[in-house]
């Protein structure tokens, strides 16, 4: 009887142990990079660039071609993915953490998990940081301390790091080696990866897969590449000798159709840059996304290293994309295409990989894992949940992607469907309006707005964004707007 209870137990153990597995709570690995345009990336539509770890992930999990932030600049970006709302539910639009609007008994993505049992820590940048300034101190920047159990600091040296360095914005006689701030200093920096900030997250976050491994974690790793300033070692620059970067396509006149506030704030004209210079500074932004990409390796390397993979939701984004000459635009704030679109992969134990074309959104990220994880999401979160994506990524979460973006004092706003990208600057549309067929146009060059044959259209799509704008501010947050009923 007893050697027959053995054998029983020997065929047994497997499928309960298998069943134990099946019941832990998954383990969420959020992975954000700064500034990351999908155009830098060669698991989408860019052959230049070398990214063969974010590549791997993208042909592991689901990677979706049409995704968007909801503000493309850092910290109302992340407020808004953070607490599942829109900027305009909270009139969050600067750089906090977005918890001074929604006050203490609303609970952040990671705070949910936090308060359902799992350690969460933060690594580096996930709420906004200023950067480089942030990191060359090793502060906080705007985080919310009660989204983590513990968060991590990556102090480094940014621009200031020994090594060779050019700016190339604002120095048209190269007069100026390096400068601070939020400019394009490149940095062919000494040393190895742990000098910088990157290399120094990627190592923490290890570190804490290792220790944390026997409880469910959520895991949030913020990548500061590559934001500027493009700082590498220069093993990372090496790919990318400047000469031989092409620059974007440009059309004559350019500038004739696009509305004064869709001119944006860093541009080939107001930085002074010669031709050469925006050959450098994609020579420089790429290195530093190959550098990001390393790292973001490492970490993935020490989850498989840990047995972890099977139970670990991985998801890879950026807080927006960014500008790399297109229209001879730099940088963020844009609302057109390179600077509003992300990258964004999700990988799920037990899902198969695929490719999804549906327009989703940074806000859907929340309701999303937390549906994943079995937890009950915070009430009347604006995002949508992705997870029958997951198993029919030819399904359509929604018919529209909305984001928002302002500078100086004028609000723009972008309805992106599959077949038009609707910009309009200003609330009413008096500071100007933009219409593109992205079937035929997909750079958007030709403003369609200003012909009177798609006025109609026009016309719709400001219809639509006013029903929007009504509907994201019907939140039950309490908070008093200044121009709700405008």
């Amino acid at each position: 009887m007893y050697g027959r209870c053995l054998v029983l137990a020997f065929f047994l153990l497997p499928c309960l142990l298998a069943a134990a597995q099946d019941t832990r709570k998954p383990n969420v690995l959020f992975i954000i990079s700064d500034d990351l345009t999908t155009t830098a990336l060669s698991c989408y539509e860019n052959q230049a660039g070398h990214t063969p770890h974010i590549d791997q992930l993208a042909a592991e999990g689901i990677r979706f071609t049409r995704g968007y932030t909801q503000f493309p600049v850092c910290g109302p970006s992340r407020a808004s993915l953070l607490f599942g709302y829109y900027p305009h539910a909270t009139e969050t639009f600067g750089y906090v953490s977005g918890r001074e609007k929604v006050g203490a008994t609303r609970k952040s993505w990671p705070q949910l998990f936090k308060d359902n049992g799992y350690y969460t820590a933060r690594v580096s940048k996930i709420y906004h940081m200023g950067i480089p300034g942030d990191i060359e101190k090793g502060s906080d920047g705007t985080d919310d301390p009660a989204s983590w159990t513990e968060s991590f600091n990556s102090q480094a040296a940014e621009w200031r790091a020994p090594g060779e360095a050019e700016l190339v914005q604002n120095n048209p006689y190269g007069a100026i080696e390096r400068k601070g701030g939020n400019v394009m200093t490149l940095v062919k920096a000494d040393g190895d990866d742990l000098v910088h900030a990157d290399g120094k997250t990627a190592e923490k976050a290890s570190e804490l897969i290792r220790k944390h491994k026997h409880e469910p974690f959520f895991l949030a790793v913020g990548f500061v590449r590559p934001h500027v300033p493009f700082v590498a070692p220069k093993a990372y620059f090496k790919p990318y000798p400047h000469d031989q970067m092409v620059l974007p396509p440009q059309v004559a006149n350019d500038w004739d159709d696009i509305p004064e506030p869709g001119i944006n704030y860093v541009n080939s004209l107001n930085a002074q840059m010669s031709q050469e210079q925006e050959k450098k500074a994609i020579a420089g932004y790429y290195a530093a996304v190959s550098f990001m990409d390393a790292q973001v390796g490492k970490v993935l390397q020490t989850l498989r290293e840990e047995g972890l993979e099977e139970n670990t939701i991985v998801i890879f984004t950026s807080d927006h994309g960014f500008h790399l000459g297109e229209h001879r635009f730099w940088m963020k704030v844009s609302l057109k295409e390179e600077s509003a679109r992300v990258p964004l992969i999700i990988k799920v134990p037990g899902k198969k990989p695929a490719v999804c074309n549906s327009l989703v959104e940074l806000l859907d990220l929340y309701p999303t894992v937390a549906e994943l994880a079995g937890l009950t999401a915070s009430p009347n979160l604006q995002g949508k949940s992705l997870v029958d994506i997951l198993d029919h990524p030819q399904l359509e979460v929604r018919p529209y992607a909305f984001s928002v973006s302002k500078w100086r004092n004028t609000f723009s706003f972008l309805i992106r469907s599959h077949k038009w990208a609707f910009i309009q600057y200003g609330e009413d549309g008096s500071d100007g309006v933009e219409l593109f067929d992205m079937e035929y146009d997909e750079k958007q060059f030709n403003n369609l707005a200003l012909n009177p044959r798609y006025e109609p259209v026009v016309r719709r799509f400001q219809a639509m964004l006013g029903e929007k704008l009504k509907d994201v501010r019907a939140n039950d947050l309490g908070i008093e707007y200044k121009n709700k009923d405008e």
